[in-house]
């Protein structure tokens, strides 16, 4: 257990409230003593066979170290991988598909555009849906609205009970133009309750009513493939956390970085496709508003994979569609790039003589080779400690106990015996290779879209951010990193910075002039007050809701939109604003605009956030006479682009008083993670406990 010298504001919820990350190799715990104002982290193996295990096990472990009672929890929140794992596995629902006559194979034919444009042979995404299980009913809508055909009721109920002959455990509903005009949708789904009440139903028109019929049957399909999987999930963890004795209702994170309760999450599995990782964003986003750093480029590295993510002008980015496993998915989520490369990745030596890591990981069980759980394949963990940056003696503040010679011996036999290197070369490899496949996602959030890395600073955390954040931004040129003071823990307690938030949208592509101010006008009031309704459901105070509203733009005749911020009301003069940011954003977009050109408006959103009471971290007193603290041990150590071990001062992170500045090469341990200050940095902490670490050997041109 980590007892943090963070110090929060105490707010009006009394009792103590827990966040829980639920990673790959390890299920992170955060709890927020609203009386103290103490915030405390922990660490627990993860489960992966059932996640809830590890969830109720850890925090029965922490109230009981600390000698609290259940029900006197009174928030819990948890980020889950399940819907993640459904898709990476397809382990999703048996499902069918009911859709308009003509368009049931819409799902391969999918976009013009191919995933590989030069390669032929690229293999399209696996099928989510099973042969023979999508049907065509008689039925269409136009693009205005009005009924062409009549819905066909005998056709419906035929394609029903033909999916229930053949155990569809769920079923998508997708019909065209339904975005418009869902009342052929609703039909068909009071049909599927009546036929065959037992089975998960999801509707194109009540997910995500917008245009386009690829991006949203994908996304209707998705959410039903995750429906069952994730029902049972939840109704479990949910069991689990009242036999447990807390009485709290528990929440799960979004791909969006809110929080909502267990009976959306049910009705909206989809919505959780990137849950962990996004709360990590929203921790960092606080902690980056702490620091007053407006420019942060996330780096979340755990044991399985890491999420890098880009900050700007203190604002994460949002995406409204993205491709999961293949397909894509029109919700908002964090933009968030995900890349196999974590502690349990696993190095080896393929068939051409090169060395590789990843993405195959060693997760909790049986994990790296030192963690002498039965793992025998050489992951970055062992790379790390025969390098000497990772204690080889024990981890988690002195729990987990690691054994040096089995990770010199996994080395051994699966590197240096297949190659030419020997074990200082292969761990130094190994650490290399992995560090290059970090730099390319990087690269891909911020180089490839325009930004300048050099004007960003790194924010490291996860189990293994901040053992290569300085290594990795040294190549990338960025010359500053920051470490939160919990940053193996950092998702955990974003969680606890979360808020409730739905977005809601439509579409109705017009052009953007004063004649159609009405009808905008008509659609954000609709859909502020559907997010209303919304909050009223998760019990969130009229006090403490906020709605944000934006407009997807496009010139016309373009096939893709610009989002554009218009507040909480539009008028004329609103409108005219947004005309003019759309032309300067998509300047610095494209680098063009043409003013004489007509301005459509497509899709209508609306963010209806509701505020969560949350820890407000203060700051301490800084002692501009602190010194370094006296060190724990003197390691050699090797570092990257040092031909030789050097000996290494290695520090306790709850010795390091505010305002002390230490010089690499140094290690700073602490429970939940390592941090490496390599030669040529400095390290300082703040006053809220965070280490700023700086290149002193100058930013690469």
């Amino acid at each position: 257990m980590l007892l943090n010298n963070e110090i929060v504001k105490k707010g009006d919820i009394m009792g103590y409230m827990i966040g829980v990350d639920v990673g790959g190799t390890f299920t992170d715990f955060s709890m927020f003593d609203t009386k103290t104002g103490k915030l405390l982290h922990f660490k627990h193996s993860s489960t992966p066979e059932d996640p809830s295990k590890a969830i109720v096990s850890g925090i029965l472990h922490v109230l009981t170290e600390q000698c609290i009672k259940p029900e006197e929890v009174s928030y819990l929140a948890h980020g889950t991988t399940v819907a993640t794992n459904a898709l990476i596995e397809k382990k999703g629902a048996r499902l069918g598909l009911i859709t308009t006559k003509g368009f049931k194979d819409l799902m391969e034919i999918g976009w013009q555009k191919r995933p590989s444009l030069y390669d032929l042979l690229k293999t399209k995404p696996e099928s989510l849906i099973p042969a023979g299980l999508k049907c065509e009913v008689e039925e269409r809508i136009l693009y205005d609205g009005t009924i062409k055909t009549a819905i066909n009721e005998d056709n419906v109920r035929k394609a029903v009970r033909y999916l229930k002959e053949q155990k569809a455990q769920a079923i998508a509903v997708c019909t065209l133009f339904s975005f418009i005009n869902p009342s052929h949708e609703q039909r068909i789904k009071e049909i599927i309750k009546e036929e065959y009440p037992e089975v998960y139903v999801s509707i194109s028109s009540e997910l995500v009513p917008e245009f386009r019929e690829y991006s949203r049957m994908s996304t209707t399909v998705l959410n039903a493939y995750l429906g069952p999987v994730m029902e049972k999930y939840v109704h479990r963890f949910e069991k689990s956390i009242i036999d447990s004795g807390i009485k709290a209702a528990p929440y799960v994170t979004q791909s969006n970085g809110s929080v909502i309760s267990i009976a959306e999450t049910i009705d909206c599995p989809i919505k959780t496709a990137v849950s962990g990782p996004s709360a990590g964003v929203i921790g960092a986003t606080y902690i980056a508003g702490q620091c007053n750093t407006d420019k942060i480029i996330t780096f979340d590295m755990g044991g399985t994979s890491i999420d890098v993510s880009l900050i700007e002008d203190g604002k994460n980015q949002v995406s409204n569609e993205r491709l999961v496993e293949g397909y894509p998915a029109r919700i908002p989520m964090i933009d968030i790039i995900t890349v196999g490369a974590g502690g349990g990745s696993i190095a080896q030596i393929d068939e051409g003589g090169a060395l590789k890591v990843g993405p195959k990981s060693a997760g909790a069980t049986p994990g790296p080779a030192c963690y002498m759980r039965g793992g025998i394949l050489p992951t970055v963990t062992d790379a790390n400690i025969v390098l000497g940056k990772l204690n080889q003696k024990c981890i988690l503040g002195g729990r987990m106990e690691v054994d040096f010679e089995l990770a010199k011996k996994a080395l051994a036999e699966h590197v240096c015996d297949k190659s030419t290197l020997s074990l200082q070369e292969a761990a130094a490899g190994v650490i290399s290779v992995v560090n290059s496949n970090m730099i390319r996602a990087i690269r891909v959030v911020s180089v490839e879209r325009g930004y300048d890395v050099r004007e960003f600073t790194l924010m490291a955390f996860g189990g293994a951010g901040p053992l290569h954040a300085c290594e990795v931004a040294q190549e990338m040129g960025i010359i500053t990193v920051l470490i939160p003071p919990s940053p193996g823990t950092l998702c955990s307690l974003g969680l606890l910075m979360a808020d409730t938030k739905f977005d809601i949208s439509r579409s109705n592509v017009m052009i953007a002039e004063k004649a159609n101010l009405p009808t905008v006008q008509g659609i954000f009031k609709q859909l502020i007050d559907e997010g209303n309704n919304m909050l009223g459901k998760e019990k969130v105070a009229e006090k403490d809701r906020s709605f944000s509203c934006t407009i997807e733009c496009r010139y016309e005749r373009q096939n893709y939109e610009i989002s554009i911020e218009v507040g909480d009301s539009m008028t004329e003069e609103v409108m005219k604003d947004m005309i003019d940011k759309f032309h300067k954003e998509h300047n610095r977009t494209y680098g063009y605009y043409n003013e004489n050109m007509r301005i459509q408006m497509v899709n209508y959103r609306v963010s209806a956030v509701g505020t969560i009471e949350k820890p407000d971290l203060t700051e301490s007193v800084i002692d501009p006479n602190a010194k370094p603290p006296k060190a724990i041990e003197i390691r050699e150590v090797l570092f990257d682009g040092e031909k030789a071990y050097l000996p290494t001062n290695v520090y306790q992170r709850t010795d390091i008083r505010p305002g002390c500045t230490i010089c690499g090469p140094a290690i700073v341990e602490q429970m939940d993670s390592t941090t490496i200050i390599p030669p040529k940095w400095t390290a300082y902490t703040d006053g809220f406990n965070n280490i700023k670490a700086t290149y002193q050997g100058g930013a690469k041109a």
